[in-house]
């Protein structure tokens, strides 16, 4: 091959050089068909431009013809991941973490595919290694750090944690993540320094959001409710103008949602047959911090119950079945194309797709909160599915959206970077769950308040195992105890006993939350 090699060929694209690569590698191909390096080099050119399906079709070549370079199979896992097909992603990582590499890199990406992909013990291995072998970057550290805390490992978290901030003082997320893990107190805080990034990093609006939601959180933990509520707002001014969120697509969204599942009374309703296989999947959902995870983990303490997090899958069969153009997976159109989908066909993918995460057991769970979206098509396409979903006292459910620091790559929690915005989400969801009690049968679908189960814990909890058709076990009241990875915004309270500290947390606030109140209207008593 002219000039390039795999090591080399990386080089230069890092560098930018695609032109000087592409032709290279265009020309060593006409020299030798067979050789796999201008394929792998090409798929590289191809995903950082975003063609994700030429780049899949390039790696998968790179791999027929080199099956022994690591780095073949470790950026086809890459893209299969970005593809959403994380189950692929996951076979391939355990076929390239056969062959032995010494490329801290390639090991971090390893670990990082794995943590996608919700296997985040097999993760942490690769994490660990790419840190002994180079020791200077902290974006390794940072990704050891969550791994571990998702493991519940919070000592080494923190640790890990506070060499990545060492490493890069600017590193903004692993300052909010270290707050997180630990109350913060009057003498062990970094309020000094978080507020003097902030106000160096006005025109950065990923540091202000960042850095805002940091300070806020050490001021809360603090008892100055009021500054904290002035800091949430603060940190989110900048990213808001960027991304508000747009309530005549969210309108549609929920319109469009509630079509999938007409009134129980009437005749056009259809409902797929039961599936073949005799599984009985677990969906839990419901607004984000609302107590999602505390369900999960109760369930999942059950030993014939697993949880494999939070999945898309769903979702993404239901875009791939509808083939609607946008590039959004969950929007309006493609709500409304389900009306000539094959949900049955979809049932069963999904059950095929899911298959590893269940394993042995009699139910696997699905927490994807945004699956309250999709609890008409689930129920269709899985008869006998169990939908849970949680609701939580209108107030401290948009409090705590508002206070929770998502992910700006999805659209959908766009909504929370403003406290009205908010409140008339909360107000949507309010009337597609009430659409939902209506039209799915209650044997299949259940409310869970979260209030209940702080103060009615056993009750509650032998509730949610006669609607799951499982035996009565004790180990469910200790899910505490619990060790397997939670990969969420509550990996700390949920390893912790029931506390009723968050319940009516918005009267801490005073006036600061007159306008929520108001915007809720009676949802809020």
């Amino acid at each position: 091959m002219p000039h390039l090699t795999y090591s080399t060929g990386l080089l230069l694209l890092k560098q930018k050089a695609y032109k000087a690569v592409h032709s290279d590698s265009i020309e060593a191909i006409k020299d030798n068909i067979h050789s796999p390096t201008p394929y792998f080099l090409l798929g590289v050119i191809a995903s950082e431009h975003g063609n994700h399906s030429k780049a899949l079709d390039l790696f998968t070549k790179a791999v027929e013809l080199g099956p022994d370079t690591i780095g073949f199979h470790v950026y086809l896992a890459k893209e299969l991941s970005t593809l959403g097909q994380q189950k692929a992603a996951k076979e391939r990582l355990d076929k390239a973490a056969k062959l032995e590499t010494q490329d801290p890199f390639l090991l971090d990406t390893i670990g990082v595919i794995y943590s996608r992909s919700g296997y985040h013990e097999q993760a942490l291995p690769h994490f660990d290694k790419a840190v002994s072998l180079e020791k200077n970057q902290a974006n390794f550290y940072y990704n050891l750090a969550a791994s571990a805390q998702f493991l519940g490992d919070f000592k080494k978290a923190k640790t890990a944690y506070e060499k990545t901030i060492l490493l890069d003082p600017k590193f903004y997320r692993a300052w909010s993540a270290l707050v997180s893990l630990n109350k913060q107190t009057e003498s062990n805080n970094h309020l000094q320094t978080l507020t003097t990034l902030f106000n160096e990093a006005q025109n950065d609006a990923d540091a202000t959001l960042q850095l805002g939601h940091a300070i806020a959180k050490t001021l809360e933990d603090l008892g100055q409710y009021e500054d904290s509520f002035e800091w949430l707002i603060r940190g989110k001014k900048t990213k808001r103008g960027q991304l508000r969120y747009d309530r005549r697509a969210g309108k549609a969204l929920f319109e469009a949602a509630k079509t999938t599942s007409p009134t129980i009374s009437s005749p056009s309703i259809s409902t797929a047959p039961t599936p073949t296989v005799t599984d009985a999947p677990i969906f839990i959902f419901g607004l984000p911090r609302t107590g999602t995870t505390l369900v999960d983990r109760i369930l999942s303490s059950h030993p014939e119950v697993t949880s494999a997090g939070e999945l898309n899958i769903f979702a993404e069969l239901v875009k791939e079945n509808t083939k609607t153009q946008s590039n959004l997976v969950m929007d309006a159109d493609t709500f409304l194309r389900t009306e000539s989908s094959d949900l049955t066909s979809i049932g069963r993918s999904y059950i095929a797709n899911t298959i590893d995460w269940a394993g042995h057991s009699k139910h696997m769970i699905d927490k994807m909160p945004l699956n309250f979206f999709y609890a008409g098509l689930i129920h269709r396409a899985l008869p006998n599915a169990r939908l849970i979903t949680l609701r939580r006292g209108a107030m401290d459910s948009c409090l705590s959206n508002f206070r929770q620091l998502f992910s700006t790559q999805y659209s959908y929690y766009n909504y929370t970077f403003d406290i009205e915005d908010t409140a008339w989400f909360y107000h949507e969801f309010d009337a597609l769950i009430a659409h939902w009690r209506q039209t799915i049968p209650r044997n299949r679908f259940m409310e869970v308040h979260y209030e209940d189960i702080i103060f009615d814990q056993e009750n509650q909890t032998r509730r949610l195992l006669d609607f799951c058709d499982l035996e009565w076990d004790e180990a469910c009241l200790r899910f505490h105890e619990n060790a397997a990875p939670v990969s969420t915004a509550s990996s700390v309270q949920v390893r912790q006993p029931l506390y009723s500290g968050s319940i009516g947390r918005w009267k801490k606030y005073n006036d600061k939350l007159d306008p929520l109140m108001t915007a809720l209207g009676s949802l809020a008593q």
